[in-house]
């Protein structure tokens, strides 16, 4: 009865180990700024000598306060990230924001970020904005004004859409991770390299093959800059 209890204590132990260690990993110093350049490949990025950091590798002048071009994207949206790649400083620190642009009745598809929480702070406009749970897939949406905040949890499906047809909305959007990653379902589904068999997604979507065709010969664009 005790080895069993021992036993028990010990999985339970695991599960929690496996648990806390599940999103980016704890910094271990003070910092660990990204050497993207040394032929090492870890999860995340390699030390850079802490003799050659300096200021410049927390740093970038992102203009984050100037508006982005919305015009040119098929959907209305623009995403710019900043994350590990565009600043060094953020490796091992689990965080990471971006800037996200709407145009009138823009929208920022469907995606989700295997790697990260977001929480959504709208600076200006109004967004009509929600996410799905797993199986059996609850939908669980909101309005957001200006000065709202809304969370999307890790690995959900979500989605942001500006539905005023004559103003634009911003929002900032803080991440938990330093490379959060994004996959937009519908490229995903219809626009991967090589495709996806239509007789695959025939089946799935219920619909004849030549709807599957005609989806994935448009062009899936990317909203992530």
């Amino acid at each position: 009865m005790a080895s069993s209890s021992f036993l028990l204590t010990i999985l339970l132990a695991l599960a929690a180990s496996q648990a806390i260690v599940a999103s980016d990993p704890s910094p271990l110093q003070d910092f660990c700024v990204a050497d993207k350049h040394s032929p090492v490949r870890v999860n995340g990025f390699v030390c850079k000598d802490l003799m050659a950091v300096n200021a410049d590798d927390f740093f970038k002048a992102a203009n984050l306060d100037k508006p982005r071009d919305t015009k040119t994207s098929k959907v209305g949206s623009n995403v710019t990230l900043i994350n590990v790649m565009q600043i060094p400083g953020l490796n091992t620190l689990g965080i990471s924001l971006a800037r996200i642009d709407y145009a009138p009745m823009g929208e920022n598809p469907t995606h989700t970020h295997p790697r990260a929480t977001e929480i959504l702070t709208v600076l200006e406009g109004t967004l009509y904005v929600g996410f799905v749970t797993s199986n059996p897939n609850k939908l669980f949406a909101k309005v957001l004004n200006k000065g709202d905040v809304f969370v999307f949890p890790q690995g959900l499906i979500h989605f942001q859409f500006n539905p005023v047809y004559d103003k634009p909305a911003v929002a900032i959007a803080a991440l938990s991770s330093q490379n959060p990653g994004a996959i937009t379902i519908a490229n995903a589904i219809f626009g991967s390299k090589p495709p996806i068999s239509d007789d695959v997604l025939a089946k799935a979507f219920q619909v004849e093959k030549g709807t599957i065709d005609w989806l994935q010969a448009q062009f899936w664009e990317n909203n992530h800059y």
